[in-house]
């Protein structure tokens, strides 16, 4: 078994030593260590990997890294299978069990398939206008169809077998991203003396830099990157986490991430809980596709991908291949296919007088070069074959005539945007860059903090800084200013110097129309996961939905695990051009996190099987155990149901309890009493607002029955409240309501009355209660040496005293809840 393209030599990240078999949909495959599924699969000649979602199109690999929307496949067997990973994402492992999803009964034939022969039935909103009538058929015929059709993956039935967890961490300085922005930011941060920790996507530190041809400092941008990594490690105040994506921002400086591919022996996936001072975001940027008939066709690439997985895994995506260029970019994709023996049969640029270094270097190998001019087509049906390649005219259409070029390959580079998902989390805004055509961190509207600064910093390529000079810049002067915000001076190590090639400007081109025919069938796609093309955002704005937010909703633009990441600036400037108004007058749509998917095993963690609900005992557990006790669930607690003796039921214990305690005296443990402490100035203003009665007449040292309603006025809660002091007050709730309650105070606090000088504590596990009732109650509280006057004029009903019992603080309450004297006994 050979692998047809894979290059002879080279390849940074595969160990060659190492030979992995796996299996793709039954078929023997093999690769090398260090392999992504995607690199193997392209290795092996696998360019069809997946069906798209609605018109179940053919789909190939198109990027190489989170923004794949293409290849997301299935992995293992069993309960260990793992649906929708994205094979870009994912690294070989050996006897891996991978398969195609989407698709009946198999790849080259999906009889789904049809439904792209009835596209124009199912266009954007489709579902909005029908399945209306008969009302009868949407429970019994549609419904169940659309969810039997819904998704992609099927997700295992059997009980996972792995372990994940949750690990809580702190840090002064959290960079996002290894690249060339993240590593200078961490290292500068480091050496400050910060706490910093640096998380980056791939398995792999360097970003960009391990792609392209750089020269930092006199190094290459590879021994650069080593060197980077291999200084910040030595940092004892540094912590690097690699195959780690920060999945979502919240307020505070509150970080989730997810960490995949864990190290081994360790749970297989870990959600990391940072809370950070300061947040450096160098997450780079996504190469954008460019809209053109067929654009989905297996065989049709990034340039930067492709550069990738040229020099990163020495692998050869196609035989002869064309180049589809906006800016100076993709002709380094030209140069390192033409190196790696590929046939370069043309280079299309956008540009009329393409001019940069890089052009220059081209012209030079005898790359043929196609200036002004766009592809306007592809054919082909399970992968690319050819490309129809036209001038285009000073409006930006393609002229009526065009050439047909023969190629396995389009490596396409349409621009880039900026990942500034995290900035926009915390309600950092974004704006327009018409001179780099693409939506940057607005330095005017970011993140607030809750000390008054931006707790997100934007640097280099994530801040729309795209000259790799510039980036390094840009990220000292992010690092500085995070490093000087936290109270420290920053390193006064020098910026690397790079030697930056000329460049020339780019033109971008958002859509590339049809030359002069409409062939049925052809689309032009935006959002690739979706099926959602140009006209289907045409359709939208035709039928008022032209705003973002509402074009998303009615064509499913940039939703699920894309959000925005290809699909976004494409489809704004598509609606934008459709609206006749100027793209910076389009507002982005909302980006949501998870950035990427998270699993739901690293979102549970360990609470699962026998910790899912954990058990919570009193401290006379053991004592209740010991004694013949018959538990029962009161929330997550155990409380005595009653007390078992010989060989009676549990109704013939119940009667014998309630006759002693009639007749005499009994106990019952109360320590699962919920018991929430309200302090502060306002304290009992703030129960005046939530008990349907008033507690700020009740004096100190006294108890009160309250009641607790929704703002429905349904009954939410009660129980006896106790004022403490002056400033303080122990509410007690049911047993299983204590975080209910206080999570609806905090609600009630933090978003309608924060102006109330209060603070709440729920101190239901620090108290344990003994409630004594019964005849003989008040004789039996006296036999304790406590010190108090438990007497009726001393301590009438519904006071409370506070004494010690042995070398323990007490607190005795004289309330009853059983029609019978009654006391109870708190003690910490």
């Amino acid at each position: 078994m050979g692998e047809p393209g894979r290059i002879p030599g080279g390849g940074l990240h595969i160990d060659r030593s190492q030979t992995l078999r796996f299996r793709f949909d039954g078929k023997e495959m093999a690769g090398f260590a260090g392999d992504t599924l995607a690199s193997a699969l392209l290795a092996n000649g696998q360019r069809l990997v997946a069906r798209s979602y609605k018109y179940h199109r053919p789909r190939g690999i198109l990027t190489s890294g989170p923004e794949e929307p293409n290849a997301l496949i299935g992995v293992g067997t069993g309960p260990v299978a793992t649906p929708n990973l994205r094979a870009t994402e994912t690294l070989l492992a050996g006897g891996m069990e991978v398969r195609s999803q989407n698709r009946f009964p198999s790849l080259a034939f999906d009889i789904g398939g049809i439904n792209g022969r009835f596209s124009r039935l199912l266009p954007a909103g489709f579902y909005y206008k029908t399945f209306m009538r008969p009302r009868a058929a949407w429970k019994h015929v549609f419904e169940p169809a659309i969810r039997k059709t819904a998704g992609l993956g099927k997700a295992p039935g059997d009980p996972d077998p792995d372990a994940y967890e949750r690990i809580h961490a702190f840090a002064e300085i959290l960079v996002v991203g290894a690249g060339p922005a993240g590593l200078t930011a961490a290292n500068l941060a480091a050496e400050s003396g910060s706490r910093v920790i640096l998380v980056e996507q791939s398995p792999w530190a360097g970003g960009r830099l391990l792609g392209d041809e750089s020269e930092i400092d006199g190094m290459s941008g590879v021994d650069w990157v080593q060197s980077e990594v291999a200084r910040l490690r030595t940092c004892p105040n540094a912590t690097v986490l690699t195959s780690t994506v920060a999945a979502s921002m919240g307020d505070h400086g509150h970080v989730l991430l997810y960490q995949r591919d864990v190290e081994a022996g360790a749970p297989r996936r870990r959600i990391w809980e940072v809370r950070a001072q300061r947040v450096v975001l160098a997450a780079g940027a996504v190469e954008r596709p460019i809209p053109f008939a067929d654009n989905d066709r297996p065989g049709i690439m990034l340039a930067g991908a492709v550069r990738d997985y040229v020099r990163r895994w020495a692998v050869r995506p196609g035989n002869a291949a064309v180049v589809f260029a906006t800016d100076d970019t993709a002709y380094e994709t030209a140069l390192a296919l033409h190196r790696a023996g590929v046939e370069v049969r043309r280079i299309v640029d956008t540009r009329p007088r393409p001019a940069g270094h890089y052009t220059q270097e081209a012209r030079a190998a005898g790359l043929p070069i196609s200036p002004g001019s766009a592809v306007i087509a592809a054919h082909g049906r399970l992968g690319l074959v050819a490309v129809d390649v036209g001038r285009l005219r000073d409006s930006g259409r393609p002229a009526s005539r065009s050439e047909r070029i023969a190629c396995d390959l389009l490596a396409v580079s349409g621009g880039w945007t900026p990942n500034a998902h995290l900035y926009c989390h915390t309600g950092g805004r974004l704006r327009w860059d018409e001179a780099k055509s693409l939506f940057r961190p607005d330095p005017e509207y970011p993140p607030r903090g809750a000390d008054g600064g931006a707790p997100v910093i934007a640097a280099g390529s994530a801040n729309g800084i795209l000259s790799l000079a510039q980036v390094l810049r840009d990220a000292r002067d992010a690092a500085s200013q995070a490093v000087e915000s936290t109270g420290r001076n920053v390193s006064a190590r020098e910026i690397p110097k790079v030697a930056a090639p000329s460049d020339s400007p780019s033109r971008p081109v958002w859509i590339v129309p049809g030359a002069g025919r409409k062939t049925i069938g052809d689309k032009h796609f935006v959002d690739y996961q979706h099926d959602v093309t140009v006209a289907d955002l045409e359709l939208a704005v035709r039928e008022g939905y032209e705003g973002a937010e509402l074009a998303k909703r009615y064509t499913t633009l940039g939703m699920a695990p894309d959000q925005g990441k290809l699909s976004g600036v494409v489809g704004h400037a598509v609606l934008a051009d459709a609206a006749l108004r100027p793209l910076d007058h389009t507002a982005t749509t909302t980006f949501r996190p998870p950035y990427t998917p998270v699993s739901f095993g690293a979102i549970a963690g360990a609470e699962s099987g026998a910790l899912f609900y954990p058990v919570r005992e009193t401290p006379m557990h053991g004592w209740h155990a010991g004694h013949g006790a018959d538990f029962e669930p009161v929330g997550s607690w155990r409380r005595p149901y009653c007390y078992l003796r010989g060989e009676e039921g549990r109704d013939a214990a119940v009667r014998r309890e309630i006759r002693a305690v009639r007749g005499g005296v009994g106990m019952i443990d109360a320590s699962t009493l919920g018991k929430i402490l309200v302090k502060g100035p306002d304290a009992a203003t703030f129960l005046d607002l939530v008990y349907t009665g008033a507690m700020s007449s009740l004096p100190v040292g006294r108890c009160r029955y309250g009641l607790m309603c929704t703002d429905a006025g349904f009954l939410f809660d009660d129980g006896v409240v106790v004022r403490l002091r002056e400033d303080m007050f122990l509410c007690h709730t049911t047993s299983g309501g204590a975080e209910r309650v206080h999570a609806w105070l905090e609600e009630w606090l933090q978003t309608e009355w924060f102006h109330l000088r209060v603070f709440l504590f729920n101190v239901t596990e620090q108290w344990a209660q003994v409630a004594v009732s019964g005849p003989h109650a008040r004789s039996l509280v006296e036999r304790l040496d406590s010190g108090l006057d438990l007497g009726e004029e001393a301590l009438p009903p519904l006071a409370m005293a506070e004494g010690r019992l042995g070398h323990a603080p007490l607190r005795v309450f004289r309330i009853s809840f059983s029609g019978e004297p009654g006391f109870e006994l708190a003690v910490p």
